[in-house]
């Protein structure tokens, strides 16, 4: 790896196989060269790194956890894969934590240097971009769910994301179809019904009469 330039090693990474010469160049003149060992923590769910992480060699796990420390493997990276775009292009923390599985070395690019390949902030092409992003992480955040929650937690987790925020409360502004909620968590309608049930006569969700569902506090806490 040392006796190829930065320029050389960009020009081998699929993810920068479409960039003009000039791109390419500051691509290079912007990337450093690191070392991971093997267990070491690449980028951290929850927090942010502000770059871009391109495999060179080695392997990578990308993990999700919960609260107790259960974990989900999401995917396995190898050399010319990359990481960190999604944070990048949102500003939002890591959806999930990197770790390198064995000693991994890779290209790591600022956000600067980056945000050089990206279309400008108002373009339509950018708006897509962030969409895409959104719709990546609702699918960790699901995946998550559907491998650590049981219907309870899933559930829950649902209708919190439904919930829109309306004077200090979290409220759902349309009628909660079971059937629709139990194809969203992975589970029966007979048993989604059973929850929301439940969960009423805790006092955790109240159905109003036109509809809206208004979830407490403390639903955020099961």
């Amino acid at each position: 790896m040392a006796m190829l330039s930065n320029l050389d090693l960009i020009r081998r990474v699929p993810l920068f196989s479409m960039l003009t010469v000039e791109q390419a160049q500051t691509i290079a003149d912007g990337v450093v060269k690191r070392r991971y060992r093997r267990g070491e923590i690449i980028v951290e769910q929850g927090r942010k790194s502000d770059a871009l992480f391109i495999l060179l060699s080695g392997r990578a796990r990308v993990i999700t956890s919960d609260a107790r420390g259960r974990e989900v493997i999401l995917a396995v990276l190898e050399a010319g894969d990359y990481l960190g775009e999604m944070s990048l292009i949102d500003n939002e923390p890591h959806s999930a934590t990197v770790r390198a599985e064995v000693q991994t070395d890779v290209l790591v690019l600022g956000r600067n240097e980056f945000a050089v390949c990206l279309p400008d902030n108002s373009s339509l092409s950018y708006a897509i971009l962030r969409g895409l992003v959104a719709r990546l992480r609702n699918a960790d955040r699901q995946i998550e769910s559907l491998a650590l929650l049981d219907v309870y937690g899933r559930v829950a987790r649902a209708l919190l994301d439904m919930a829109e925020d309306d004077e200090g409360r979290r409220v759902i502004r349309s009628k909660v179809s079971r059937q629709d909620l139990a194809k969203v968590v992975g589970a029966s309608r007979e048993m989604v019904s059973r929850v929301m049930k439940d969960l009423e006569e805790r006092g955790l969700i109240e159905t109003q009469e036109n509809g809206w569902v208004v979830l407490t506090e403390r639903l955020a806490s099961q």
